[in-house]
């Protein structure tokens, strides 16, 4: 079951993040937006679920780890705790996970999904070349070996 409970939350983290970056310590109380900002509204969603779920300690747990990711949704150790504070909620009540997994949108089958997260960050599948970086200077055609110049 852990396997799984990573998973659904690896899966949830872009979700989360929207939520976090839209909504900021205020993501379980905002009420439901547009459908522009359906990946916000999916991750405040599945908050929800979770703090439905806690006894009111651990509720208040959750709160603060969703502000303190809020305050700088690039800190990873931020993410890390909220995501620690999901994972727990989930192995203590084996429910949780089946409602938090059918709030999740199921994958095409032999689909990829890659996620980039953060200042400047890159995801890609299947390219071939990607370059990076300021200042970077390509010539095309590239120079071919042995050739003098």
């Amino acid at each position: 079951m852990s396997g799984d409970i990573v998973q659904l939350v690896e899966q949830a983290s872009p979700y989360l993040t929207a939520a976090m970056s839209a909504y900021g310590g205020v993501a379980l109380a905002r009420a439901e937006d547009s459908a522009a900002e359906a990946t916000a509204n999916l991750g405040r969603r599945f908050l929800q679920a979770v703090w439905r779920r806690r006894t009111e300690r651990e509720q208040a747990a959750l709160e603060a780890a969703i502000h303190e990711a809020a305050e700088d949704t690039d800190d990873p150790d931020a993410t890390a705790a909220l995501r620690h504070q999901i994972k727990r909620a989930i192995r203590e009540d084996a429910d949780l996970l089946k409602e938090l997994a059918a709030l999740l949108p199921t994958p095409a089958s032999g689909s990829v999904t890659i996620t980039a997260s953060g200042e400047r960050s890159v995801a890609a599948h299947a390219i071939g070349t990607a370059i990076t970086g300021d200042h970077t200077q390509l010539t095309w055609p590239p120079a071919r070996q042995g050739a003098s110049a």
